[in-house]
C-alpha cells in the first residue's frame, strides 16, 4: 500500500506540473510536448526547486504505456493502403531525406570521436521528423491546403513506417553490439515475414470479427476489443523478439482498414493523451541541465543539420521526384525537427543499455529547439524560395522545368513489369501463409497430440487442406489478363513467360516437399509430393472456387473503409493545381445555393470534383447539385486559388459566428417509427419544413439514399429522414411527431 501511495503521488505531482506548463504553452501558442518535457524537468531528480518524483521506475512502466498508446494512434492514422496512394513522389523525397540525413548524423557522431552505437543512433534520432509537431503548425499557419503539405504528409507517413523498421534494425544491432551483415538480413527477412504474416491474417480475419458483431458495438464495448487487439500484438511481437510497440503500430495500421477506425480512434484519443502526456513527462525527467551544458556543441551541431542539412537533402529528393523548385523548398524546411520517434529510439538505446548517457538530453534538447523554430522554417519557406530562383542561373531552371515535366509524364508500364510485380508480390505472399502454415502445423498441431497413431498422416492431410488453396494461388492464380494476353501473342516472348510459369510451379512442388520432408523420410516425402500433386490437381476446381471466395472476402475487408467512405482525394497531379478537402459548416456562405448560384469557378477559380455527403459520394456535380452543412468538398485548384477561397469561408465563419450560435442551425435525423404522425404522408402534407424552419436534404430508405426528396414524396415505416434547421425547433418537432 505505501508503494502503491508512492505511485499516486507521483502520477498526482506530474499531472499538476503537466496542466500547469500546457497551460503556459497553450497561452504562448507553443507545442504542448515541449509544456510536457518542461514539467518532467521539473519533477525530475535533477531539479531541486519543486517536490520530485519518488517511484522512477513505476512512472516509466506508465510511459512504455504511453509508447504504445502513441504508436496504436499512428498506426491508426497510417494504415498500409495509405502507404501505396502516397505515392513515389513522397517515398523518394522521405527516403532520400531519412537516408542521408542518417549518413550524416552518423558521421558527425563519429568526428566527435563516438563510439559505433551511439553515431548510428544519433543518426536515427535525426533522421525522424516529428508528425505532431508539423501537423499543428500547418493548422495555425493555415497551409494545409498547399500542395507541399500533401506532399509532406505522404513524407511524414514513409517516415513512420522508416522508424518502425529502424527499431527493429537497430534493436537487432545492439543485441551485438556491432553491425553484423548476415545477422540484418536474417532479421530484416523475420520482419517482412511478420508484417506480411499479420496483414494478411489481420485484413481476412479483423474486419470480418468486428462486422459479425456490429450489433453489440457501442463505444465501450469497441474500445475494450482494440485494445485486446492491440495489446495481444504487442505480447505477440515481443515474444517473437521485436520492438512491443512494433505490435500496437501494426495492430492500429489493421483497425484503420475497418469501418470502425474512426470510432477507435476517437475512443482512445484520451487515454492516448493520458499516457502520451505520462511519456513525455517522463522523457523530461532524464534531462540533466549539466549534460546540456556540457554537450551544448554536439546540440548545436545536430541542430544545424536538421535546419541546414535537412532541409537541402528532402529538397533535393522532391527535385529528384519531379516536383518543381518551390514546392521542393517548401517540404524540406517543413521537415527540419525531430520528436515523438525521436525520443522512442533514443530510450530504445537506453532501455537496451548501447548508447551512452548523454544522447538522450542531447535528442531531447535539439528537439525542443527545432521544435520552435519549426513555423518559421514553414513561413521562411517562401522567401527562401524567391532567393534560390532568384539567384538560380536561368539554364538550370530550364532543365529543372523539362526534367520535372519528363519525370510526371510516365509512360505507361509494359506488360512484362505488370507481370514482374506481380509475380514478386504473389511469391511473397503466399510463400509467407505457405511457410506459417506448415510451420504451425508441424510444430504444434504434433504435440498436442502425443500419444495419438498416425498422428503424422492427420498432421499431414490438415496441412494439405490448409495449404491447397494457397499452393494453387502460388502456382496458378493470373492476372493481368491483358498482360500475359499481349506477351503471348509475341512468339519471341513466350519462352520466358513459360519459365515464369514454371518457376511459380516448382514453388509450390517446394512447399510440398518441405511438408513432407519435415515429417518424413526422404523417400516417403518424394511419393508424398506426387501423391498430394495428384490430389491438387484433382480437386483442382474445387479448390480455385474456395480460393476465389477467401480472395473476394479477403478484398471485401480491405476495401470496406473505402466502399463506406467513398471520395478520397485522388493522387498529385502533375501540375500546380491539386486536390483539397473543405467541410462546409452551416454558417459558411453559398450554403443552400446551387453550384450555379455560388460560382465558385468564376469568383475562385476553383473546381468541384466530388462532395461527400455522409455515406453518398456525388462525382462530379452539376450546376443544380445544392451545397449543405456537413458537406465535404473535394476542390481542384492552385495553391493560390484554394488559399483565396480558404481564407474567404473563415472571414464569413468569423462575422457569423454570433448569429449562427443564436440560429443553432445543423444536421439532424430521425426515424419514421409506426407511431409517427408523419407516416403515409406526404412531405409537402406533413409541413415538416414550415414547422422545423429548415430543409429536409436527404432520405435513408433501406439500402436506398434518396437525396433531396420532392415535396411529393411519402414518409414510409422505418424511414431515416436528414433534415437542415433550427436545432430547438427540430427537437421539438421530433417529440411531437412520436407523441411524446
Amino acid at each position: 500500500m505505501d508503494q502503491l501511495s508512492s505511485l499516486i503521488q507521483d502520477l498526482a505531482l506530474i499531472l499538476a506540473a503537466a496542466a500547469v506548463t500546457i497551460l503556459l504553452f497553450k497561452w504562448l501558442k507553443q507545442p504542448l510536448v515541449l509544456g510536457y518535457i518542461l514539467a518532467g524537468l521539473l519533477v525530475g531528480p535533477h531539479v531541486n526547486l519543486f517536490p520530485t518524483v519518488v517511484e522512477i521506475e513505476g512512472i516509466q512502466t506508465w510511459a512504455e504505456i504511453g509508447v504504445v498508446f502513441l504508436l496504436f494512434g499512428l498506426g491508426l492514422e497510417f494504415s498500409f493502403k495509405k502507404l501505396i496512394k502516397v505515392g513515389g513522389i513522397a517515398i523518394i523525397t522521405a527516403l532520400f531525406g531519412v537516408l542521408l540525413t542518417m549518413a550524416t548524423g552518423y558521421l558527425i557522431g563519429k568526428l566527435l570521436g563516438w563510439g559505433s552505437m551511439d553515431a548510428i543512433f544519433l543518426g536515427g534520432i535525426l533522421s525522424i521528423a516529428s508528425t505532431t509537431i508539423i501537423i499543428r503548425a500547418f493548422d495555425e499557419l493555415g497551409v494545409k491546403q498547399k500542395k507541399f503539405a500533401t506532399i509532406v504528409t505522404g513524407v511524414l507517413i514513409i517516415e513512420d513506417l522508416v522508424a518502425v523498421v529502424m527499431m527493429v534494425v537497430l534493436s537487432t544491432i545492439s543485441v551485438s553490439r556491432e553491425f553484423e551483415g548476415l545477422e540484418m538480413i536474417i532479421s530484416m527477412f523475420k520482419l517482412v515475414f511478420f508484417l506480411v504474416l499479420w496483414f494478411l491474417l489481420g485484413i481476412f480475419f479483423i474486419p470480418s470479427i468486428l462486422r459479425a458483431f456490429n450489433k453489440l458495438l457501442n463505444e465501450e464495448t469497441l474500445l475494450i476489443i482494440a485494445l485486446a487487439l492491440c495489446f495481444f500484438l504487442v505480447v505477440l511481437a515481443g515474444n517473437a523478439g521485436f520492438s512491443p510497440a512494433l505490435g500496437a503500430f501494426v495492430m492500429g495500421s489493421l483497425l484503420a482498414e475497418t469501418t470502425k477506425a474512426e470510432r477507435i480512434e476517437s475512443g482512445i484519443k484520451s487515454l492516448k493523451n493520458l499516457f502520451g502526456a505520462i511519456f513525455f513527462v517522463s522523457v523530461g525527467m532524464l534531462i540533466d541541465p549539466s549534460m546540456l551544458v556540457k554537450y551544448s556543441v554536439p546540440i548545436l551541431i545536430a541542430t544545424l543539420v536538421l535546419l541546414i542539412g535537412k532541409p537541402l537533402f528532402v529538397s533535393t529528393g522532391a527535385l529528384l521526384s519531379g516536383q518543381p523548385i518551390k514546392t521542393s523548398i517548401q517540404t524540406g524546411m517543413s521537415l527540419s525537427q525531430i520528436g515523438e520517434f525521436s525520443f522512442i529510439i533514443a530510450t530504445l538505446g537506453l532501455s537496451l543499455r548501447v548508447t551512452s548517457e548523454f544522447l538522450y538530453p542531447i535528442a531531447v534538447a535539439v528537439s525542443v529547439i527545432t521544435t520552435f523554430s519549426t513555423p518559421y522554417m514553414i513561413r521562411f519557406s517562401e522567401p527562401v524560395h524567391k532567393w534560390v530562383e532568384l539567384k538560380l542561373p536561368a539554364n538550370w531552371k530550364t532543365r529543372l522545368s523539362r526534367y520535372s515535366m519528363g519525370v510526371q509524364n510516365v509512360p505507361d508500364e509494359s506488360s512484362w513489369k505488370k507481370l514482374i510485380r506481380f509475380f514478386f508480390i504473389n511469391t511473397t505472399l503466399f510463400s509467407v501463409l505457405n511457410f506459417a502454415i506448415i510451420f504451425i502445423c508441424t510444430q504444434y498441431i504434433v504435440v498436442l497430440f502425443p500419444a495419438m497413431e498416425g498422428k503424422k498422416l492427420f498432421t499431414s492431410l490438415l496441412s494439405l487442406i490448409l495449404l491447397a488453396p494457397f499452393l494453387w494461388a502460388l502456382a496458378f492464380r493470373r492476372i493481368h489478363r491483358e498482360a500475359y494476353a499481349d506477351i503471348w501473342l509475341k512468339p519471341n516472348q513466350r519462352g520466358p513467360l513459360i519459365l515464369l510459369q514454371l518457376i511459380r510451379i516448382a514453388l509450390a512442388l517446394f512447399f510440398l516437399g518441405y511438408l513432407f520432408r519435415i515429417l518424413y523420410s526422404p523417400w516417403a516425402a518424394f511419393w508424398g509430393v506426387i501423391a498430394a500433386s495428384t490430389l491438387l490437381i484433382y480437386f483442382r476446381n474445387n479448390i480455385s472456387r474456395f480460393y476465389s471466395r477467401i480472395e473476394e472476402q479477403f478484398m471485401t475487408n480491405m476495401n470496406q473503409r473505402e466502399n463506406v467512405n467513398k471520395g478520397k482525394i485522388p493522387e498529385l497531379m502533375p501540375w500546380d493545381a491539386h486536390f483539397a478537402r473543405f467541410t462546409m459548416h452551416a454558417n459558411y456562405p453559398f450554403i443552400g445555393q446551387t453550384l450555379a448560384e455560388a460560382a465558385l469557378r468564376e469568383k475562385f477559380g476553383i473546381n468541384i470534383g466530388k462532395i461527400r455527403r455522409e455515406d453518398t459520394v456525388i462525382n462530379t456535380p452539376t450546376r443544380e447539385e445544392r451545397l449543405f452543412p456537413g458537406d465535404e468538398l473535394i476542390v481542384i485548384g492552385t495553391d493560390e486559388q484554394l488559399n483565396t477561397f480558404n481564407q474567404h469561408l473563415e472571414a464569413a465563419h468569423l462575422n457569423t459566428a454570433p448569429q449562427v450560435k443564436e440560429m443553432g442551425m445543423s444536421l439532424h435525423h430521425f426515424v419514421v417509427t409506426s407511431s409517427s404522425s408523419l407516416l403515409g404522408k406526404s412531405i409537402r402534407d406533413s409541413r415538416v419544413r414550415e414547422k422545423i424552419r429548415g430543409l429536409i436534404v436527404g432520405i435513408d430508405r433501406k439500402n436506398k439514399h434518396i437525396l433531396n426528396p420532392d415535396s411529393g414524396e411519402v414518409f414510409k415505416l422505418g424511414d431515416t429522414v436528414w433534415t437542415v434547421g433550427d436545432s430547438r425547433r427540430i427537437q421539438v418537432f421530433i417529440r411531437e411527431s412520436r407523441g411524446e
